[in-house]
């Protein structure tokens, strides 16, 4: 049976999904001049917008480049294909997702109140509700689903373990990260979604009272 030190001992879900891309990432992205970061952004925002309406198998390089207004040429110089672009997209969403986390610890390493690290991770779904609403729809990518889960359940409800039996452990957090994507996936879709900070109100006391952690 896994308990909280048990996922703890697990390592940052963050590394295992994306072990080399850490390291060659600063001294890339300083060499990245304004062009180049331009197109990749058209390219990436093409992408997200045909991934509304198809699968991504579906997308060609030819249409993606005409949707961005570029050549095939140009879109070869910046990725290898049109997965390339989805897996550039998905790790610099986790790099912000997991510096956000990160900062939700103090310096002595205790968790802050929740609804102030729920605000957070509301506001980041906010900037990028694009993204995340496609990548989370029906044409999205389920291995992006499934890291956001495991990112959740290292950082936010490893706590869980100090408040129930190794028997109660995983449905509790099961409870609580299901119930938690099930919020995130509702309000992106809805045509008047609340506002990032009554929404983290909302998620901490369903929370609170749902896993009795008053």
């Amino acid at each position: 049976m896994k308990t909280g030190n048990d996922a703890a001992a697990e390592g940052n879900p963050f590394e295992t999904a994306f072990p080399h891309a850490i390291q060659g990432s600063s001294a890339q992205d300083k060499k990245t001049d304004r062009r180049v970061r331009r197109t990749r952004i058209l390219l990436q925002q093409s992408l997200i917008r045909l991934m509304a309406e198809k699968e991504i198998k579906d997308i060609t390089v030819k249409e993606l480049s005409e949707s961005a207004d570029i050549t095939r040429g140009t879109f070869y110089l910046h990725y290898s294909d049109i997965y390339d672009i989805l897996r550039n997209m998905e790790y610099e969403l986790f790099v912000e997702f997991n510096d956000i986390l990160n900062r939700s610890l103090d310096a002595d390493g205790k968790t802050p109140a929740p609804e102030a690290t729920l605000t957070d991770i509301f506001s980041f779904l906010e900037r990028h509700r694009d993204t995340v609403k496609v990548m989370m729809g029906p044409h999205g990518d389920i291995a992006f689903i499934n890291r956001l889960k495991d990112l959740v359940k290292e950082r936010i409800y490893h706590n869980l373990a100090q408040k129930q039996t190794d028997y109660e452990y995983d449905y509790a957090e099961a409870f609580a990260v299901s119930g938690c994507i099930g919020v995130v996936e509702t309000w992106l879709l809805h045509p008047a979604p609340l506002p990032p900070e009554k929404m983290a109100k909302i998620c901490c006391d369903m929370l609170m009272q749902g896993l009795d952690l008053t």
